[in-house]
C-alpha cells in the first residue's frame, strides 16, 4: 500500500485517491472532436520516473491534488492542492 500525505487530511493510503492524469497535459478546448477528446483522456506516455499526476481525493476531503513521485519507487515528493499553482502566479 502506499500513503499519499493529503495537505488537508494528512497521510492517508492510495485506495481512499483516484489517479485523474498527467497533470501537465493540456486539456483541450470545449467543442473539440471525439478524436481530440479520445486521445486526451486515453493516449498516455506513461514514461517510468518523475511525474506530475492527478489525483482526487475521493474517499476523504475530495479535493483535487497535484502529487509529484516516482513512476519507479512510488517516492512521493509533493502534494499540493490543483489550483494552489495557479494562485501563486
Amino acid at each position: 500500500m502506499q500513503v499519499f500525505p493529503c495537505p488537508f487530511c494528512g497521510p492517508r493510503p492510495d485506495a481512499e485517491f483516484h489517479y485523474v492524469g498527467d497533470a501537465d497535459k493540456p486539456r483541450p478546448e470545449r467543442g473539440c472532436s471525439d478524436e481530440e477528446w479520445a486521445r486526451y483522456l486515453l493516449m498516455r506516455a506513461n514514461a517510468r520516473g518523475a511525474a506530475r499526476e492527478l489525483w482526487v481525493h475521493r474517499a476523504g476531503c475530495g479535493r483535487w491534488l497535484v502529487v509529484e513521485r516516482d513512476t519507479v519507487t512510488h517516492e512521493v515528493a509533493a502534494v499540493t492542492p490543483m489550483n494552489a499553482e495557479r494562485a501563486e502566479t
